[in-house]
């Protein structure tokens, strides 16, 4: 069967046209990322004098590459802090190699038995959020779980410890301090210094009396 021309004429010919200044005002998109669909759709209606609809919003959004994510968290720093690392960092920029082979950096993390970790979405129907099949169990402080601490020195690194209790400052003097920390203390001599991530235990005071 035929299909007469005329009909798709248009579709095959035509170049597709955007709304004006569109493209111009596409970084909008980019430099506000907490603005949702229907405020960059009313942003862009403004700037360009033209209706630009939520779904176009979100065509273009998808077309130049951003997505819709939970941003990630980090540790708010004070100007004071900001200061000490810029301080800090200008001190140790020249270091070479061999001043910093007796720097031992640690970290630690926990992972916890719990599946759930606030980033599974589901689909539900409104007016439902409270329904038992849209609910997830969540224990406040995590439930079960366990603690790995590692620690990392030039061209090196150590064993991990695992743990399944909270670390707590006697914990950390008792494990960390006296059956780690101390013995490469004792190889490196007054040259060793051990760098760690500031975590609550680590600036307990028994810690501090180990340390000193």
């Amino acid at each position: 069967m035929d299909v007469p021309s005329w009909k798709y004429s248009r579709n095959l010919e035509s170049p597709r046209v955007s709304s004006p200044g569109f493209g111009n005002d596409s970084k909008m998109m980019v430099i506000n990322r907490r603005s949702t669909a229907s405020d960059l759709s009313r942003q862009l209606s403004s700037a360009t004098s033209t209706t630009v609809s939520r779904q176009t919003v979100y065509r273009r959004l998808g077309n130049i590459g951003p997505y819709a994510h939970r941003p990630v968290s980090c540790v708010p720093l004070t100007a004071p802090h900001c200061h000490l690392q810029l301080t800090w960092s200008r001190e140790h920029a020249l270091w070479t190699p061999q001043q910093w082979s007796c720097v031992m950096f640690s970290d630690e993390s926990r992972f916890s038995l719990q599946s759930d970790s606030r980033r599974t979405l589901i689909w539900r129907a409104p007016g439902t959020c409270y329904h038992h099949e849209n609910t997830i169990e969540r224990h406040r402080y995590g439930g079960a779980g366990w603690l790995v601490w590692g620690r990392i020195i030039h061209g090196s690194r150590t064993d991990l410890h695992v743990q399944s209790v909270t670390m707590t400052g006697h914990i950390y003097r008792d494990v960390i301090l006296e059956q780690h920390i101390r013995l490469f203390r004792g190889a490196m001599g007054a040259e060793f210094l051990f760098m760690d991530d500031n975590a609550r235990p680590h600036g307990a005071n028994i810690v501090d009396e180990c340390l000193q």
